[in-house]
């Protein structure tokens, strides 16, 4: 899992999820509409109305808000749109809420506008209801409520969301026709839909035809361009933002130090250090785990570990950098010695997640600490109720692989419950040609046979045991097996196995 897909996850005070920072923006105009929008009834109801919109501020679970909704039963308002709309914001927005709930409230009311639509768009795109989602839009345009910048907006990350490429490309026809899109909101929305499609000539096409381009606009073609692995594209257009005088917020330097991570770009990447002010670094905790995740994987791991060490503030993805980065470069008691201090913090937003305990046990596996390896792997699932990823398996498979306790790792996949990938197989296989094991070799191979039949490591993996043991006519045979498939050996340099998550910010 790429990190930019995991910070998503991350909790708001974390940082600013990036690539939806386009929809912060339109949600925040939809929340204030939502705050002003007028009701025909608005002075008869007022100081009623108000006093049950106030109990909102207090509803945090799903019996809070049957409670209130009993309550506006009884006090008459079930049909009043701005009190009873509550309800359906409260479950489209809230992971508390239930769209269910939503749609039954929905329902009920004889007459909802088009915001509460809208509402209910965003609500099942929210929680990946897509063809609810459409088909509430199509029953917004049969009721003759029209569509409007919000509307395509929420159907346009939907889009983008789900990879429904042809259903993004109808609705971009849709604003099109509605001629909406040339609205600001709209237009980054569109930007940010083509580039999750990885369509980013279409993006950068968007882009060029914006007449008065903002930094939402700079950002979301950024992103688009790292989601994509255009590095290069987007250190190129970072410098022509500059030029263009606009100066680099958050979510900027996140993306573009990214690209600098998974160039490996030192030079560049410092050059954006140093144009980041104190201010920034101080208030910013995701800009300072970017800089940890460049400097470690441009391997200044000194340099990661300085940053880390002055941050007043920090979060589970902090650590979780730190950690990887420590063990990646083969400092596994460092690694493990952060680990230990991670659970003392006991803060929130500290707490040890799946990703760390990757980074622990690929500690565990480069310096070859099996018991530790092993007490982690069962205290992830037992005292904080992990369950273990196909990565895990695989760090694990790995971590007894290099320790020669090939037997062990093949009962570990064997008993997986989940299907063994590629990856594991070919882990074990590096590891039975390590170790000699050339029956148990040939068993991975045959699996991977199954899984990734021209994967020419495999196969030089396999023809090497063969030629430790003398057995040249199996050598003759596999290679002749290459010909025949016409699979070509790899360049030097190669390497298979990554079992740890592709920090992106």
């Amino acid at each position: 899992m790429s990190l930019s897909k995991y910070l998503r996850k991350q909790p708001p005070a974390s940082s600013i999820p990036l690539p939806l920072l386009l929809a912060q923006q339109t949600i925040l105009e939809y929340s204030t509409m939502n705050a002003t929008r007028e009701d025909p009834q608005e002075e008869k109801f007022n100081s009623r109305e108000q006093s049950l919109i106030s109990l909102f501020k207090q509803c945090s679970s799903t019996r809070d808000l049957m409670r209130i909704h009993a309550h506006i039963i009884k006090t008459g308002f079930a049909q009043h749109v701005f009190v009873a709309g509550r309800i359906v914001s409260f479950c489209s927005v809230s992971e508390q809420g239930s769209m269910d709930y939503a749609s039954s409230v929905f329902e009920e009311i004889q007459w909802p506008d088009g915001f509460l639509y809208n509402t209910m768009i965003r609500g099942f795109g929210r929680t990946n209801r897509t063809e609810e989602a459409f088909s509430m839009y199509k029953r917004t345009r049969n009721k003759g409520k029209g569509a409007d910048n919000f509307t395509f907006c929420f159907l346009l990350k939907i889009c983008g969301q789900s990879a429904a490429a042809e259903s993004g490309k109808q609705v971009h026809c849709c604003v099109v026709k509605q001629g909406l899109e040339s609205h600001v909101f709209v237009r980054n929305t569109l930007i940010h839909m083509y580039g999750l499609f990885k369509d980013m000539v279409t993006a950068r096409k968007l882009f060029e035809e914006i007449p008065n381009v903002d930094l939402v606009s700079w950002n979301t073609l950024l992103d688009g361009y790292v989601h994509c692995g255009q590095y290069e594209e987007a250190r190129s257009m970072f410098l022509r933002m500059q030029r263009s005088g606009f100066r680099p917020d958050e979510a900027t330097l996140v993306v573009v130090l990214s690209a600098c991570s998974e160039l490996g770009n030192l030079d560049f990447g410092r050059l954006v250090h140093s144009s980041i002010s104190r201010s920034v670094l101080n208030q910013s905790i995701s800009v300072s785990n970017s800089l940890i995740d460049m400097y470690a994987k441009c391997g200044v791991i000194n340099r990661a570990l300085q940053v880390f060490e002055d941050m007043k503030d920090r979060n589970t993805v902090s650590w979780n950098s730190m950690i990887i980065g420590l063990a990646m470069h083969g400092h596994s008691g460092d690694a493990l010695r952060l680990f230990d201090q991670m659970l003392e913090c006991n803060q929130p937003y500290n707490e040890p997640n799946d990703i760390t305990f990757l980074g622990v046990l690929c500690a565990c596996s480069h310096g070859g600490l099996v018991e530790e390896g092993r007490r982690y792997f069962d205290s992830m699932q037992r005292d904080y109720g992990i369950s273990p990823t196909i990565r895990h398996f695989g760090c694990m498979v790995d971590l007894l692989g290099r320790a020669g306790l090939v037997r062990e790792a093949y009962e570990l996949i064997r008993n997986m419950p989940m299907e063994s990938n590629a990856v594991v197989w070919r882990t074990l296989l590096g590891a039975c040609r390590l170790h000699g094991d050339l029956e148990l070799g040939e068993v991975a191979k045959k699996h991977l046979a199954r899984l990734e039949p021209d994967h020419s490591s495999d196969y030089v993996l396999l023809s090497h045991m063969y030629a430790s043991k003398d057995q040249w006519k199996d050598v003759f045979d596999l290679r002749e097996a290459m010909r025949g498939r016409g699979v070509q050996k790899p360049q030097p340099g190669n390497c298979v196995i990554n079992f740890l998550p592709n920090i992106t910010w």
